[in-house]
């Protein structure tokens, strides 16, 4: 008997990735939706999460956090959709590397950026992003070459990266550079990145609430 899939969400927060993700993977799943200082907070809801924060899923009896994190778990608990290269495979490092990339540099240089916060030159090893401008050569080095981040098929570190980027240009925590702008369009152009778009935007009138750091 298949294990029940759930996604606790809200459709103004990161929920959104693991939503382009869950559609990606073309599994059922149930949506919970959750509400911002409500049944986030709940009883109920900090026993799954005791952050009380979404995207959270259920797969079964196995929880998981984080939105990075639930990219990778989805695309190895559903290898038919081809998500993540085989783990033997010599394109499994690049797929690592820049999905934790997005998670672990992009995310914090970006909302340090959009809160103000500059890095002192004498204080960037104590940052692991060092500073904006390295991680954005970087990140435009990275998409820049017309394919995909771990080699020729599309994977969850392209997703969680592109979703990365057409959030940062959308509210302005990244720049609109040409390499971000013609990554996000393969992206986001993707039929599961337009159905998880339609199922959010449909949902967005019962979510009251403001964008979660999730």
């Amino acid at each position: 008997m298949a294990r029940e899939l759930v996604f606790y969400t809200n459709p103004m927060s990161r929920g959104r990735i693991v939503r382009w993700m869950l559609e990606e993977t073309g599994e059922a799943y149930r949506t919970e939706l959750l509400d911002y200082g409500g049944s986030m907070k709940s009883p109920d809801f900090l026993a799954i999460n005791p952050m009380g924060k979404v995207p959270t899923i259920r797969h079964g009896g196995t929880v998981v956090t984080e939105a990075a994190a639930i990219c990778a778990y989805l695309a190895d608990a559903f290898p038919a959709a081809k998500l993540a290269p085989p783990p033997e495979s010599p394109e499994r490092g690049p797929y690592y590397r820049w999905l934790f990339f997005g998670a672990g540099v992009v995310e914090p240089a970006a909302s340090n950026a959009a809160l103000g916060f500059e890095v002192p030159p004498d204080q960037r090893a104590l940052m692991g992003y060092g500073c904006l401008e390295d991680v954005l050569n970087t990140l435009e080095q990275a998409v820049s070459g017309g394919g995909w981040l771990a080699g020729s098929n599309f994977s969850a570190a392209d997703l969680y990266l592109g979703a990365q980027i057409g959030w940062g240009m959308q509210f302005g925590t990244l720049p609109k550079r040409p390499a971000f702008e013609r990554f996000w369009e393969r992206c986001s152009t993707r039929p599961a990145a337009i159905r998880a778009r339609s199922l959010d935007e449909a949902l967005m009138p019962a979510a009251p609430g403001k964008p979660s750091a999730s």
